[in-house]
């Protein structure tokens, strides 16, 4: 039998053998970097048999208090975002968002997969921002954090309550998501597109099911998220394709590929961006590597390290994207003319802010223009 203890000294949290985890990517739980104190599983020398629990997702609910977040990263194209969930249960091993769940005294590992919280009730606080007298509208960012399209949101509706605000108020939106359940908003999306109000980039990291299912694992597979670029596109909605992250040494030979399939798809556009390992990422990352592609995974970090400057991440302005040297330049040349051959070189039109109107509400003065 195992039970849990705190201990002092700094060390990652040992799994219950007796604890099964199907479909997670990470393979620990060890605290984030605020923790002054770790936790470890032992045997109390009893040797009682249990049955193997399951590890199941756990929602919590936040009522929140602000919807819009203000960013003013020099490297990234938008100044404003929404974050629907915290964590993700699609569970992708890269993922750059997972050190954000230290902030919540959780583990950016198998916590950030499973511990996940949802913000219900965030529409009628965005509606009372969008409201606000000093609000200049711009295109508001969903996705860039954690996916709003995650599984949860088939009980939970949060990403819905965001878009029926912004189709409201005529707002303009990017989305970026893995999640198939997109498809469910055509019916706001599709009329927003055809106002230029929408822009929708579908991930695609790879077209391997065996390779996806291990990085993220609960992600739809490939073959579905290219399903989703062809039910946005046909409603007349801009798709963008990501090839995101380019994992080199292991997914970065994919690239011509992966523009093929989303360009017959009706993909209007792509972007790529290589793989990141900030903070608890770099070891989630490394471990994940020594379990499923261990042949492969001194030639992974070591072109990694390459693209880093000898580390497993840079976080320099302009640089942590792409990294620099070689393999950079190679995975750009490789990107440039992939996407010049397939038509996904452009860029989508600007979105437009000029039609932003917030909707009257019940006792409103009517308005005496004609």
């Amino acid at each position: 039998m195992f039970f849990k203890c705190s201990i002092l000294a700094p060390m990652d949290e040992t799994l219950s053998p007796w604890l099964r985890t199907p479909g997670r990517a990470a393979g620990s739980n060890a605290e984030g970097r605020f923790e002054g104190q770790a936790r470890a599983a032992f045997d109390d020398g009893w040797d009682l048999p249990e049955d193997a629990r399951v590890l199941r997702t756990e929602v919590r609910i936040e009522r929140p208090r602000s919807a819009i977040t203000r960013n003013t990263s020099p490297d990234i194209p938008f100044d404003r975002s929404i974050n629907p969930y915290r964590g993700c249960e699609h569970g992708c091993i890269y993922c750059f968002a997972r050190p954000s769940h230290a902030y919540l005294n959780l583990s950016p590992g198998l916590d950030f997969e499973t511990r996940l919280i949802a913000r219900p009730g965030i529409g009628a606080v965005l509606e009372r921002e969008l409201r606000a007298r000093s609000y200049t509208p711009g295109p508001i960012a969903i996705g860039t954090n954690t996916d709003p399209y995650q599984p949860i949101e088939a009980e939970h509706r949060v990403m819905r309550e965001v878009l029926e605000v912004l189709s409201a108020f005529r707002h303009p939106v990017t989305i970026v998501t893995k999640g198939a359940m997109i498809e469910r908003d055509l019916d706001l999306l599709a009329p927003m597109a055809a106002q230029g109000l929408a822009h929708v980039g579908i991930s695609v990291t790879t077209l391997d099911d065996g390779l996806s299912r291990a990085m993220e694992p609960r992600a739809p597979r490939p073959a579905r998220r290219l399903q989703a670029i062809r039910r946005l596109s046909g409603a007349g909605v801009p798709v963008r394709v990501m090839v995101a992250p380019v994992v080199p040494g292991l997914t970065d030979t994919e690239t011509e590929a992966i523009l093929d399939a989303a360009a017959a798809a009706g993909a209007t556009s792509a972007s790529w961006i290589m793989l990141r390992l900030p903070r608890e990422v770099a070891p989630l990352f490394r471990d994940w590597l020594a379990t499923h592609y261990p042949d492969r995974a001194a030639r992974v970090m070591g072109r990694v390290r390459d693209l880093h400057g000898g580390q497993d991440y840079d976080p320099e302005w302009g640089k942590r994207m792409t990294g620099q040297g070689t393999w950079s330049d190679l995975a750009r040349q490789r990107f440039r003319r992939a996407a010049a051959r397939t038509g996904l070189d452009g860029r989508a039109a600007p979105l437009r802010t000029d039609l932003f109107a917030p909707p009257p509400r019940p006792g409103d003065q009517l308005s005496l223009a004609l």
